[in-house]
């Protein structure tokens, strides 16, 4: 007990290296928040535009506007199928050492990296949770004469994320959790918080353990939110 406890006050209390944890927690939620962000609007944006392009009519397929939807439907499933067929680790390097190099600001290249990545399986989710709301919905929203674009915003969207609000969480967690190889470009982040603390003492059990059960608490905080918010929308549902 008394080695565990100079073991605490070495790894944390000694030249506040608690800090590396605290601070590299910040920099752990403020990209995880950020990518979301950015990651389900990309998401929506290319669910929208693979949607308008499998539900249209075959009548309408000679026009010069469906040809340029072809062409921006062919790039959004070009952007998804290399987006996930490659690990998010070379992802994030390539971005670090090749396209963003001259920027200065390790937060905004893992922030634009994970909402690159975040968006493509962001993108399936909703395409998912679209496409299973009835057609009857969209011709219901058209006779009103909404566009096609009012349609998906005022009526269809609200119902798609109903379905699709479990997955988002799922990849809400994952995105949280992948937030930690960013100290492979050197960002301070909470897994490297603990890692400089294990390199400084020598002790990598309390400085990882403490890392692992930040992420675990996070991790339930989120899914416990996310599973009230759930039940609520069921139980709007039978009203």
């Amino acid at each position: 007990m008394t080695n565990l406890k100079e073991k605490f006050i070495s790894d944390f209390i000694v030249d506040e290296r608690w800090r590396y944890v605290t601070g590299g927690l910040k920099v752990t939620l403020l990209v995880t928040l950020l990518a979301l962000i950015l990651g389900c609007l990309i998401g929506m944006i290319i669910a929208i535009v693979r949607c308008a392009h499998d539900q249209r009519g075959e009548i309408e397929k000679k026009t010069f506007g469906n040809a340029l939807l072809d062409f921006f439907n062919a790039i959004c499933k070009l952007y998804v199928t290399i987006i996930r067929g490659t690990p998010v680790l070379v992802q994030l390097l390539i971005m670090y050492f090749i396209i963003l190099v001259s920027f200065k600001s390790k937060v905004t290249v893992a922030v634009l990296t994970f909402s690159i990545n975040s968006g493509a399986y962001v993108s399936e989710i909703f395409r998912g949770g679209i496409m299973a709301v009835d057609k009857g919905q969209m011709e219901a929203g058209r006779s009103l004469g909404l566009s096609y674009i009012q349609t998906m915003i005022e009526i269809i969207i609200p119902q798609a994320l109903k379905s699709a609000l479990p997955s988002l969480v799922n990849e809400l967690i994952a995105l949280l959790k992948e937030t930690s190889i960013c100290g492979y470009i050197g960002l301070n982040e909470l897994t490297r918080g603990g890692d400089i603390i294990r390199g400084t003492t020598f002790d990598a059990l309390l400085p990882l353990f403490l890392v692992a059960i930040i992420y675990l608490l996070m991790v339930l905080g989120i899914t416990a939110i996310f599973g009230r918010v759930e039940r609520r929308l069921r139980q709007s549902d039978h009203r």
